[in-house]
């Protein structure tokens, strides 16, 4: 499968490197979020690489609920026990847990269908900033700290009416957003709809931003105009370099 190349196993664990974290998370979900940069102080795996390795190994199941209670960084083991369990732990070698999964329903292990949903999901979870979350924020008149920005994948959860389908695709569906103080907690909202016709399935990803201020748009379209100009650049050069 794709994602072979974005980690690695030793002694029976899964090892993801900074280098294969942050360009799973640049070259396929096209999120440069600065956490995901190999040299960030605060360094993390993108939960949707988790998320993509769980629905390699474990399939996709009619409904499946992550939680993501831990940030894996650099080359750490993790444990991704063989079971079939409904309720699956992924340690790592000492016990920490970093992402619990739920599951219930039919189980598919098709590797075509599950590619196609992990791009179409990754890629619109990508998609995220600024587009999605900078608006839903400004509607508040409130923004994340660009000076330190800290946007956290808490959780995601998929609901199929059934399993009968090969293209799933993606649509945005209205998001939500709750301010407490100096967080907030965003809803995603998705439906998945195969080959772009029937609806089959809906989801959400639940994110936590921490340190708002108040909107000021100057300083925070700098920071968009920043934050895609680093993006376009590095996505130039990758089609420079296969090209």
């Amino acid at each position: 499968m794709f994602l072979k190349e974005y980690f690695n196993s030793e002694q029976g664990y899964v090892k993801i490197s900074a280098e294969q974290a942050s360009m799973f998370a640049k070259e396929v979900a096209h999120d440069f979020n600065p956490l995901h940069d190999v040299d960030a102080k605060r360094f993390c795996v993108p939960g949707d690489l988790l998320f993509s390795l769980v629905l390699q190994k474990y399939g996709l199941s009619q409904h499946m609920h992550f939680i993501f209670s831990g940030m894996v960084g650099d080359s750490v083991l993790l444990d991704f026990p063989a079971t079939d369990a409904e309720h699956i732990d992924i340690t790592d070698n000492q016990g920490k847990t970093y992402l619990q999964i739920q599951r219930s329903g039919p189980i598919i292990h098709d590797p075509v269908t599950i590619e196609l949903l992990i791009r179409d999901y990754v890629a619109f979870s990508g998609q995220n900033f600024p587009y999605v979350l900078v608006p839903l924020l400004e509607k508040q008149n409130v923004m994340l700290n660009i000076d330190r920005p800290l946007v956290i994948y808490e959780s995601m959860t998929l609901r199929f009416d059934h399993l009968d389908f090969q293209e799933p695709q993606l649509e945005m569906l209205e998001p939500q957003v709750e301010i407490n103080g100096k967080r907030a907690t965003a809803y995603l909202h998705f439906q998945i709809k195969d080959n772009s016709t029937n609806t089959v399935g809906t989801g959400f990803k639940k994110l936590a931003v921490s340190g708002l201020r108040e909107y000021d748009h100057g300083p925070m379209q700098a920071f968009i105009d920043e934050y895609l100009a680093r993006k376009n650049e590095y996505l130039e050069n990758i089609a420079l370099a296969t090209g």
